[in-house]
């Protein structure tokens, strides 16, 4: 019905696991179906699928509604499932164009999230998925921060990431000059139980080992911290992500 999919395109799907390549190639893979369609249904523009001869049968009303300037190639299970990072593929991956960085949209209201070098793609598509639960549409994040279109955020990010705003960019010089409150999570910071919220203001989550850069502590406004009442030595990033903004949103009712 379609193309075979040939063995260069199959390398240039492969690099785009790595950063370098998404950036050097403006792309980036999105796989299984939900994350297909989700695709379609956004503002991102889809340069090509590959799906197997299976799926391209059961899906023709899927099919149908692609853009004329969409390139569809079929592949074997076998060799789909070397294309991808997802121990199981669902048959189908999307290649997207990376879109353009912006900046942030001005005034940030509500409450924004601020991730200071959160290095694991699973904490970080995680963030992005509470962020969405919570109806936060801003997330700034350090340079260091693991890249959004990693495979293994997008997968963790169950399609939040085309919800939320995410960008790069020097926090401590977009700091100093936000004109609002930043609240830091640290170790040391008020109990949250204890902790008046601001109607606006940014909440800094740190680094999964080091936490919050010295940079950073130095222009934050208030600290907020979760109590321990057991034995564990930390929080996941993610799960502390949520009982924050879980609180913040308790305290804006």
């Amino acid at each position: 019905m379609y193309p075979t999919l040939s063995k260069n395109k199959a390398r240039f799907i492969r690099q785009l696991a790595l950063k370098k390549h998404r950036l050097a190639e403006a792309s980036f893979v999105l796989e299984g179906k939900k994350g297909m369609e989700a695709l379609l249904a956004s503002d991102y523009a889809i340069k090509c699928v590959v799906g197997t001869p299976s799926f391209f049968l059961k899906n023709q009303n899927i099919v149908a509604t692609f853009p004329n300037t969409i390139e569809v190639f079929e592949a074997s299970k076998e060799l789909l499932s070397g294309l991808g990072a997802l121990v199981h593929n669902h048959e189908v991956l999307a290649v997207a164009a990376l879109p353009k960085p912006t900046a942030p949209h001005l005034p940030l209201m509500g409450i924004t999230l601020a991730l200071d070098g959160i290095q694991d793609p699973g904490n970080l598509g995680t963030i992005i998925r509470i962020a969405d639960w919570y109806g936060i549409r801003t997330i700034l994040c350090a340079q260091t921060t693991v890249d959004l279109y990693n495979p293994k955020v997008l997968q963790a990010s169950m399609g939040s990431f085309l919800k939320v705003n995410l960008h790069y960019l020097d926090l401590p010089s977009y700091f100093q000059n936000a004109k609002l409150p930043i609240v830091g999570a640290m170790v040391e910071g008020k109990p949250v139980h204890d902790f008046v919220f601001p109607d606006h203001g940014i909440l800094v989550i740190g680094n999964e080992s080091h936490g919050i850069q010295p940079a950073i502590q130095a222009v934050v406004t208030d600290t907020v911290s979760i109590p321990r009442y057991g034995t564990a030595n930390s929080l996941n990033a993610a799960i502390a992500t949520a009982v924050l903004c879980d609180h913040w949103k308790m305290a804006l009712r």
